[in-house]
């Protein structure tokens, strides 16, 4: 159990253990339509105001014409709040009428996506970029290596400041260290499916910042009998034992819920503020029946 509230991120970056994640801005679910930009806007301002000074993003989190990092460029940049970091991934894209990503980008179409969310964003170096070498099959099985050789140049000329991986297996996150440093690892995780806990165990073990992406369980917060438990028992919602949760896993754990949200944004970020016992994590790593 732990209770530091910031990470350094790649060494050099000091971030808030609960960040925010973009991909709900454009579009509330996979096949809906696009969200009012202005609610978007709103979010994104309060966000900062609550204290998020992480925000993870992509070029493809987008859906007809609304576009994450455009609405983080008009919300907060010109320029943006000293100490915010940003983070966005590369690899995927999406055809002009698909709803989520449908292809991966090859080592030489890179640099590209790169220089997108540059521009897009309104910056000159990105904070963090994560390579995310495959869409919705299990990670790994290919080789990253020459994907995250583009990466790691684009570091080298200064256009990135820090490299990360998404939707990898240790092999993958080995080959990518013996390459350039890598600042964070983007898995699938939350506390009712901890499939990945070995990944975690790696990234406590080197200093790497684990983030998972659907920290919420993804489709729907999910119907577990212990976290209503534990939710019951704190006053408060199974969204934010979730979170709570996953940041009392390990000091490397960094949580980026996403949302459209006012409400839940609101609820997200003071889940940061939950303490949960060893007797509450004892129970939400047991049988979920019981």
């Amino acid at each position: 159990m732990t209770n530091e509230t910031h990470f350094m991120l790649g060494g050099d970056l000091r971030v808030r253990r609960m960040g925010f994640g973009a991909m709900r801005l454009p579009v509330g679910s996979i096949d809906g339509p696009p969200r009012d930009p202005g609610t978007g806007l709103k979010v994104l301002r309060r966000a900062v105001e609550l204290g998020v000074d992480h925000i993870d993003t992509a070029a493809f989190y987008e859906r007809g014409g609304v576009a994450a990092n455009v609405l983080i460029r008009e919300a907060l940049g010109g320029p943006y709040p000293e100490g915010l970091v940003i983070a966005t991934k590369v690899g995927p894209f999406k055809g002009p009428d698909d709803p989520f990503p449908t292809g991966q980008a090859g080592a030489d179409g890179l640099r590209a996506q790169v220089e997108q969310n540059l521009t897009e964003l309104g910056l000159d170096r990105l904070d963090l970029v994560n390579l995310r070498p495959g869409l919705i099959d299990a990670p790994g099985g290919e080789s990253i290596g020459e994907r995250f050789e583009v990466l790691a140049g684009l570091r080298e000329e200064g256009l990135i400041r820090h490299l990360g991986l998404s939707h990898v297996d240790a092999a993958q996150l080995a080959e990518a260290r013996a390459i350039a440093p890598v600042a964070g690892v983007q898995n699938r995780f939350d506390i009712t499916m901890p499939q990945d806990a070995a990944m975690l165990a790696e990234c406590e073990a080197a200093g790497i910042a684990c983030v998972p992406y659907f920290p919420l369980g993804g489709f729907g917060i999910p119907d577990d009998a212990r976290v209503a438990r534990v939710a019951e028992r704190h006053g408060a919602t199974p969204a934010q034992i979730l979170l709570a949760g996953l940041l009392a896993l390990s000091p490397v754990m960094l949580a980026i819920p996403g949302t459209g949200s006012l409400e839940h944004l609101e609820e997200n970020i003071a889940a940061a503020g939950l303490r949960l016992t060893a007797e509450d994590l004892a129970e939400l790593s047991g049988d979920a029946n019981e």
